[in-house]
C-alpha cells in the first residue's frame, strides 16, 4: 500500500531542469490523490509506477518530514509549476540559429523531427470550449509552439473504441509535450494504463485543473494564498458545493492517514 515515508518525489521545482529528455511520464501527489490511492490498486500503482512524482501538496511536503520519509521536498511543486516550465522551456527552444549545423547541439525536438518548424504541443481532454481557450491562449503566451488538441467523450469510463481513438490521436500528432487533462485520478489510470500504446517520445504531464487555470475558466488562488499552503481554501472557498467533500472530509482523512503511518498502525 502506498506509503509517504517511502515515496521518491522531486524535490524542489529548480529540479525541473533535470528532467531527462524523452518519453517520461510525469504525475503530481496531494492530499486528495494519496486519500484516493490508499483505496485504488491501479490508482497507487499509476502514481507510483509513472517516471516522476511531483508533491503538488504543502500537506504532504509536511507529512514527508513528519514521517522522516525517503523524499524530503523543499517546497510544494505544483502542477502548474511544471506546465510554466516545460511550455517555457519549448517554447525557448523553438528559437533556433539558422546558422545551426551541427546536428548534436540542436533541442531534442528537432533532432527527433528535423523536418518540423515548430514544436508541437498536444492538450488531450476537457471540452472543446476549454481546448479552444487554451489554444487561443497557447499561440499568444507561446508564439513559437504549434498546438495540438483533442477531447475525449465526457463519461466515466472509456470505451476500447475511444481509447484507440484517443492513442490513434497522439500518435497522428506525435507531440514535443503532452499535457493530459481529465482529472485525477481518471487522467493517470488511463495514461498509465495506455503508457505503451502511446508511440511518442516526449514528456507527459497529467495535469487535471491547469487546463481551466490556463483557459481561465477558473482562476487559480492569488499567490499569497499560494505562499501560505492555503490554495484549497481558496478553491474551497469558490466552489463549496464541489469541493466541501474533498477539502473538509478529505483533509481529516489525509491527517488521520498520516497519523496512522507516524504511529505504524
Amino acid at each position: 500500500m502506498i506509503s509517504i515515508r517511502e515515496l521518491e518525489l522531486l524535490l524542489c521545482k529548480a529540479d525541473l531542469r533535470k528532467l531527462p529528455e524523452g518519453k517520461l511520464l510525469i504525475n503530481t501527489i496531494n492530499a486528495f490523490s494519496y486519500n484516493n490511492a490508499r483505496k485504488d490498486k491501479l490508482f497507487e500503482e499509476a502514481l507510483l509506477k509513472g517516471d516522476v512524482l511531483i508533491p503538488d501538496g504543502v500537506s504532504i511536503v509536511r507529512a514527508c518530514h513528519m514521517l522522516d520519509g525517503k523524499s524530503k521536498p523543499w517546497e510544494r511543486v505544483a502542477g502548474w509549476d511544471l506546465f510554466a516550465y516545460e511550455m517555457s522551456k519549448l517554447n525557448k527552444e523553438a528559437v533556433l540559429d539558422d546558422d545551426e549545423t551541427d546536428f548534436f547541439s540542436l533541442p531534442y525536438w528537432k533532432r527527433r523531427n528535423p523536418e518540423r518548424k515548430k514544436p508541437i504541443v498536444m492538450f488531450l481532454g476537457s471540452s472543446d470550449e476549454v481546448l479552444d481557450r487554451i489554444y487561443d491562449q497557447s499561440i499568444k503566451a507561446y508564439v513559437n509552439l504549434d498546438v495540438e488538441t483533442y477531447s475525449p467523450p465526457y463519461k466515466p469510463e472509456f470505451s476500447v473504441e475511444d481509447t484507440l481513438c484517443m492513442c490513434e490521436a497522439v500518435n497522428t500528432v506525435d507531440p514535443d509535450l503532452l499535457w493530459i487533462g481529465m482529472t485525477a485520478p481518471k487522467q493517470e489510470k488511463w495514461t498509465y494504463s495506455n503508457w505503451d500504446r502511446l508511440h511518442i517520445h516526449c514528456h507527459v504531464g497529467t495535469v487535471g485543473a491547469v487546463f481551466d487555470f490556463f483557459a481561465g475558466t477558473k482562476k487559480r488562488a492569488p499567490l499569497a494564498w499560494q505562499t501560505l499552503g492555503m490554495e484549497w481554501l481558496y478553491r474551497l472557498l469558490k466552489e463549496p458545493r464541489r469541493m466541501w467533500r474533498r477539502y473538509v472530509i478529505g483533509n481529516f482523512e489525509f491527517i488521520f492517514l498520516v497519523f496512522r503511518e507516524w504511529a505504524g498502525i
